[in-house]
C-alpha cells in the first residue's frame, strides 16, 4: 500500500500509471484510495459525448459545511513519444540524484500528490474539519482529460457541482507555473485562445490563362498580411500583448500549371482582456473585407474558441500563497498570465482561482523530472496556505 503521508512515494505510484489522455490506467484508484484513508468521500465521475471518449475523473471532499477550497489538477499526461529515447521506463517513477522521473512528474502528478499530502498533514495537525473552530471543507477536482479535448473533464464536473448546489469558494489549479525554480511564479489568469480557419474560393484554370480564372492564393495572402501588419495591442496591466500566428497555409494542388479554386489557412490568437473572442471574430472578419475590397472573392471562417481571457486580481487568495511561497521557499513569485491554457479557464466562472505548482522545464519532454526535494516544500506551502486560509494557527 502506498504511504500516503510521504508525496514522493505517492508521486510515484501515480506516475507508474501509464494514463496516456484518456485512458486512467489506475490513476484515479490510486488517488482515491489515498485519500479515502483521510476521510474524503470520494466520487469517480465518468462522462460521455458523441465525438469524444469517455472520461474518468474524480471529486472528493472533506467536511461539509463552510467555505470550500479546492485544489484543481489532472493525472492524465501527454504520450511519451518514442520511449527508446528516454534514458529510463518513462512510467518508471524513478528517483535519480534527487530527481522524481517519469511522464506527469512534472505536469502535475507530484502537485496532486503534494495536495493530498498536504490536507493528511492538515488533519493530523489539527483533526478533521468539524472539529475547527470555524468549519470548512476541502476538495479535489481531478480530471482524466486535461491534456485531451477537455470535454468530459473539469468542466463537466462542475456542471454535475452545480446540479447537486455545491459551491467552491477557492481554488488552486496545480499546473507546473515556475519557470526556474520553485517560488518564480503563480499564475493568475491566463490568456484567451481562439483558431480561425478561413477557406478563400475562386475559379480554377490554367496558369498561362490568368484571366479566365481567378487565383484564391493571392487573395489569401492579401487576407492573412491583413491580419499580422500591426499588433493588435501592447499589453494591458496584467497581460502581455496579444498575438496571432498563422498556422498552416494549404492549397493542395500537386501541379505547376493549374490555379487552384480554393486555398485554406488556419491561425491562432492568444489575447487578453483588452478583447473577447466575439470581439476578434468581429475584426478578423472586417479585416478580411477590407483586404479584398471589391473583388468578387469569397470565403469561409470558423472559429473554435478554447478559452476566453481571465484574471483573479491579486487580493487576498494570491497574497496566501505568495505568503507561503515566501516563508517556504525565500523567494518572492511574479504574480503572472503568461502561457497557455489550463482547466482554470472553467473553474473561473465559479470561485477564484490561481495556479502553482512545480518547475516547468521538463514538462511534455523527454526523460520528464522534478526534484523530490521541490515536492516536499510545494507540501508545505500548500498546507500553510491550507492553514492560513481556514485560520487554524490562531
Amino acid at each position: 500500500m502506498t504511504n500516503i503521508d510521504d508525496p514522493i512515494a505517492l508521486a510515484q505510484a501515480l506516475i507508474r500509471c501509464p494514463s496516456v489522455t484518456p485512458d486512467d490506467a489506475g490513476a484515479l484508484g490510486v488517488l482515491g484510495d489515498a485519500l479515502a484513508q483521510t476521510g474524503f468521500d470520494c466520487h469517480r465521475l465518468r462522462f460521455a459525448d458523441t465525438d469524444t471518449p469517455d472520461v474518468e475523473n474524480l471529486y472528493a471532499r472533506l467536511g461539509t459545511e463552510g467555505r470550500n477550497f479546492c485544489f484543481a489538477g489532472h493525472t492524465d499526461v501527454v504520450p511519451t513519444g518514442d520511449a527508446a529515447d528516454w534514458s529510463r521506463d518513462p512510467f518508471s517513477g524513478d528517483i535519480i540524484d534527487g530527481a522524481l522521473h517519469g511522464r506527469g512528474a512534472a505536469d502535475m502528478k507530484s502537485s496532486v500528490a503534494a495536495f493530498t499530502a498536504a490536507t493528511r498533514q492538515l488533519v493530523a495537525r489539527h483533526g478533521v474539519p468539524e472539529t475547527w473552530s470555524i468549519p470548512g471543507s476541502i476538495s479535489l477536482l481531478i480530471t482524466g482529460d486535461e491534456e485531451g479535448p477537455a470535454i468530459n473533464g473539469t468542466r463537466k464536473v462542475l456542471d454535475w457541482l452545480d446540479k447537486r448546489g455545491e459551491t467552491l469558494d477557492a481554488c488552486i489549479v496545480g499546473e507546473p507555473t515556475n519557470p526556474q525554480a520553485l517560488g518564480d511564479m503563480i499564475k493568475i489568469g491566463r490568456r484567451g485562445s481562439t483558431t480561425g480557419d478561413v477557406t478563400v474560393y475562386g475559379v480554377q484554370g490554367h496558369t498561362a490563362y490568368p484571366h479566365l480564372a481567378d487565383n484564391p492564393t493571392h487573395h489569401l495572402v492579401r487576407m492573412l498580411n491583413a491580419l499580422t501588419a500591426e499588433p493588435l495591442d501592447q499589453g494591458s496591466e496584467h497581460f502581455q500583448a496579444t498575438t496571432l500566428q498563422i498556422t498552416t497555409i494549404d492549397v493542395g494542388n500537386p501541379t505547376n500549371n493549374v490555379i487552384p479554386g480554393r486555398a485554406r489557412a488556419t491561425f491562432n490568437i492568444r489575447f487578453n482582456d483588452l478583447h473577447t473572442s466575439d470581439s476578434l471574430d468581429n475584426w478578423v472578419r472586417q479585416t478580411f473585407d477590407d483586404a479584398l475590397g471589391t473583388c468578387e472573392a469569397h470565403y469561409e471562417l470558423s472559429f473554435r474558441v478554447t478559452g476566453e481571457s481571465f484574471i483573479t486580481p491579486p487580493g487576498p487568495l494570491s497574497e496566501t500563497i505568495a505568503t507561503a511561497v515566501r516563508d517556504i521557499t525565500g523567494r518572492t513569485p511574479d504574480l503572472s498570465t503568461t502561457g497557455g491554457t489550463s482547466d482554470a479557464r472553467f473553474i473561473r466562472d465559479f470561485c477564484p482561482v490561481v495556479e502553482f505548482g512545480l518547475v516547468g522545464q521538463t514538462m511534455h519532454k523527454v526523460d520528464e523530472h522534478v526534484a523530490t526535494d521541490d515536492i516536499v516544500k510545494l507540501t508545505a506551502i500548500y498546507l500553510q496556505v491550507l492553514e492560513t486560509y481556514f485560520d487554524l494557527n490562531r
